[in-house]
């Protein structure tokens, strides 16, 4: 095997990790590794607490003063006596308001010195003792933080490098007092972990480049804030939502002195068109990827409504086109963190992981598969890759009558639907083999074989619609009988237990004990598999759209929600094509069109792994 040079340094390191004792003092803490680990060998109720403060280079609020993010450290004790340890950060808008993990916890200073009592998540409790230090920074305008959110605007994106910043020496902290507070204990490496807008603050850091982030460990996040609240020009949760979520994050007694920040926010966020703007650059992660040197560690779930997974998809496909070293979780449930999904299996890989690329423990862990995929409820599957290896994208003709094949019909053949701004998700996808005003369905006959499906999915029609525009939505389902993840019902596919395991050190007002869960599951007879909607006026580009001319055919190429999915055998394949799809967007189209389909030029390309063979051999 070619050894690529992150993989020499690496290796280098971890010899030292092991085997090394300072010769200047051989009295001086070590990292301690056995079974291919760091082993909790330092304290974490003696654990040095502090409370720091960092000038950022912006000024969110307007006031004249560069804002000050505020963030909590603790490391073990023995960095005072010469241990130097990594960093695990989670940077976040929520230590105060909405607060984090399943069981909502916030930062607590209970006895009121000014530091931290209970820190929220494992991290501290499970790694501290380990030999990492670990920090829980607040985000611009959030927090002991000064300034006001802009949601994923560049003042919330570069909130986390300054602290990075401080932590290799080119940037001042002072304490409480105003005191220099230096990081002389650290080891020059950090990785940044978190779960939604903890996870793209942990991305908008990485694509800066910023030397000393090593590894990044992003578990649903938003990755294009365009795609989170619009889909290929349709806007898909409600009016100003952008600067809503900024007024949700911001301490409650800060929020009136934020509201000039808002309404700048309101004013530029395009709600009116659903149009791709200049307010979207700077909330783009993607297109960024390639001043990244981080490694990844993504998780996603694949049934995620919350940030759905073409967040993942994007920047995955963005990582590997810039060679950076990765890997990937995909599950069956929502927006849930895998530590609420695969407790014991998560911690285990992220501890390996962190242990690799911040202590360069020679683990293994980059010699394994890159993809782990939940089929089942708790059933995995590994996989060279993401999409599948031999994934390829495979042609599936609508037909006259509602069938699907792998050949176009045969002449002019056209098909109509009235579009309807209020017929349910529901409505649209049962009974498939009954004709319907408001929707065409597609089905194929039962497979024979079962189909596997790795990737994203697009719809390729020809239509027309009576009016200057419309929206096209599309649903690809499987319909038959099995037992499921139930990930649209309470707890988007898991319960949470009244049992309790600990994952860590415990101090007398912080312990890591955390709820145990289990999946929900339920038997039905149809899964929607992904979906997908698109503005028709938009066709030939997101930034600028234009009218339809009434009568007028014009193609469409869009993408479904990314899936990897198995369709068994004695199943069938459901293709629903409506109009507006008032479950998918907030704003159905108001224009209620009449859209007529050319079957011969109108068909879904599916991303079928062993293409059209499969297929064949499927039956479909």
């Amino acid at each position: 095997m070619k050894r690529v040079p992150w993989m020499t340094a690496i290796i280098a390191v971890a010899a030292l990790v092991v085997s090394a004792t300072p010769a200047s003092a051989a009295d001086t803490p070590t990292i301690v590794v056995a079974d291919g680990v760091t082993q909790p060998v330092f304290g974490y109720s003696d654990a040095i607490r502090e409370k720091l403060f960092i000038d950022s280079t912006f000024d969110s609020d307007h006031d004249g003063l560069r804002d000050i993010i505020a963030f909590d450290v603790i490391r073990p004790r023995a960095t005072e006596q010469g241990l130097k340890v990594p960093v695990i950060m989670d940077a976040s808008p929520y230590y105060t308001t909405v607060c984090r993990g399943n069981e909502s916890e916030c930062k607590q200073d209970l006895d009121g010195d000014g530091l931290l009592d209970k820190w929220p998540l494992f991290y501290d409790n499970y790694f501290v003792p380990r030999g990492y230090a670990v920090i829980l920074l607040d985000m611009v305008g959030t927090g002991s933080s000064t300034g006001c959110p802009t949601t994923n605007a560049n003042e919330d994106n570069l909130s986390a490098k300054q602290a990075i910043n401080w932590l290799n020496g080119r940037a001042t902290a002072r304490d409480a007092a105003g005191r220099i507070v230096e990081a002389d204990w650290d080891n020059g490496k950090a990785g940044m972990v978190g779960k939604s807008y903890d996870g793209s603050l942990a991305l908008s850091t990485a694509v800066t480049g910023v030397k000393g982030l090593t590894t990044v460990v992003p578990i649903s996040p938003p990755t294009e804030y365009y795609d989170y609240v619009r889909s290929n020009g349709v806007v898909t949760r409600g009016n100003d939502y952008v600067s809503g979520l900024a007024n949700t994050v911001t301490n409650p007694d800060r929020r009136a002195y934020c509201a000039p920040v808002r309404a700048e926010i309101g004013a530029a966020d395009g709600d009116d068109t659903g149009d791709y703007t200049a307010f979207w650059n700077e909330r783009s992660y993607v297109k960024k990827v390639p001043n990244q040197t981080a490694s990844v560690l993504f998780y996603h779930g694949l049934n995620d409504d919350n940030v759905r997974p073409d967040h993942f998809s994007k920047y995955w496909n963005a990582l590997a086109e810039n060679n950076i070293p990765r890997k990937a979780w995909l599950s069956q449930e929502g927006h849930v963190d895998p530590f609420d999904v695969r407790r014991t299996v998560w911690v285990s890989t992220l501890h390996r992981w962190f242990d690799f690329w911040l202590h360069g423990v020679a683990n293994g862990i980059m010699d394994e598969p890159r993809i782990d995929i939940e089929r089942s409820a708790d059933t995995w599957e590994t996989f060279a890759d993401w999409p599948v290896p031999g994934s390829t994208p495979t042609e599936v003709y609508f037909q006259p009558g509602g069938d699907l094949g792998l050949v176009p019909a045969a002449g002019p053949v056209t098909e109509s639907l009235q579009d309807s701004t209020t017929q349910s998700q529901n409505t649209m996808v049962q009974n498939p083999d009954a004709v319907q005003a408001n929707r065409l369905a597609y089905v194929s006959d039962p497979l024979t074989a079962p189909l596997h499906l790795s990737g994203t999915a697009r719809l390729q029609v020809r239509a027309a619609a009576d009016k200057t525009d419309t929206n096209l939505g599309v649903i690809l389902v499987d319909y038959g009988t099995a037992e499921r993840v139930a990930h649209r019902q309470s707890g988007e596919g898991i319960i949470t237990l009244t049992t309790s395991d600990c994952w860590g050190e415990n101090s007398a007002t912080d312990d890591g004990c955390y709820r145990q869960t289990a999946k929900r599951v339920a038997t039905s007879d149809l899964e929607i598999v992904t979906k997908g909607i698109h503005d028709a006026a938009n066709r030939q580009s997101l930034r600028v759209a234009a009218p339809l001319t009434p009568g007028t055919a014009y193609n469409y190429d869009f993408p479904l929600l990314p899936e990897d999915y198995v369709f068994p055998a004695g199943h069938r394949i459901g293709v629903i094509v409506v109009g507006s799809y008032p479950q998918y967007s907030s704003q159905a189209d108001p224009n209620n069109a009449r859209i007529t389909y050319q079957l011969r030029n109108s068909k879904i390309q599916l991303p079928i792994v062993g293409g059209t063979a499969a297929a064949h051999a499927a039956g479909l």
